[in-house]
């Protein structure tokens, strides 16, 4: 089986990326039968801003931009969607979300009917989310961030298309003591992206 890695931080040295290719290397460890592919959306270039273009598109008066049809494709080939990103003010970082604005459209990832239902059409992907955040396990809980996020990222996003998020985790704090730790649960993270989903999802801290 396939997984698509997408990682959106500026900087290739970064926590972030090695976590990303911690997971890489699990999923495609030898004899594990599986593979997977690294998307850097700094690195590639993705154009973030939602155009006119996009606009037609959610209309349904064009067909796609290039762009949007090759992220599109490469979701197409894997069974497993994992993101890994640093967490900015609460959220994602604006070049994720603008991917994730533009290439989970209209068309692709849900189909709005004329009597106002929703067709989820990504129900065959698996999605494993991995925060890095900065501040600490307390902070987050008392303001109450892993049922915000889960609410924001994924009902909002995942649930609306149909996608199952088969592990949510929030890798905290994001400091060089805490590094190796990370590096571990990125390795147990990678091994089991497809692995039977738990009965229940909960974004969790991950030590």
């Amino acid at each position: 089986m396939h997984s698509l890695i997408v990682v959106a931080h500026p900087d290739p040295g970064s926590l972030t990326h090695s976590v990303a290719q911690r997971i890489a290397q699990a999923i495609t460890a030898p004899g594990s039968g599986h593979s997977a592919e690294l998307a850097d959306l700094v690195a590639e270039g993705f154009d973030p801003r939602f155009t006119m273009a996009d606009q037609a598109l959610f209309l349904k008066k064009a067909a796609a931009p290039a762009d949007v049809a090759s992220e599109q494709q490469r979701i197409d080939r894997a069974q497993a969607l994992v993101i890994v990103y640093p967490i900015y003010w609460w959220s994602f970082p604006a070049l994720l979300k603008g991917w994730i604005d533009r290439v989970f459209a209209q068309g692709w990832a849900y189909e709005e009917t004329n009597d106002a239902k929703v067709v989820k059409k990504l129900r065959h992907l698996r999605v494993h989310l991995v925060g890095i955040g900065g501040a600490n396990e307390g902070t987050y809980m008392r303001h109450g961030y892993a049922p915000a996020m889960k609410t924001q990222i994924d009902h909002g996003i995942f649930d609306y298309c149909g996608a199952e998020v088969h592990s949510s985790c929030l890798m905290l704090p994001a400091d060089a003591d805490s590094a190796a730790a990370h590096l571990d649960t990125a390795h147990r993270i990678g091994a089991s992206i497809f692995a039977p989903r738990p009965a229940t999802t909960q974004r969790q801290t991950c030590a």
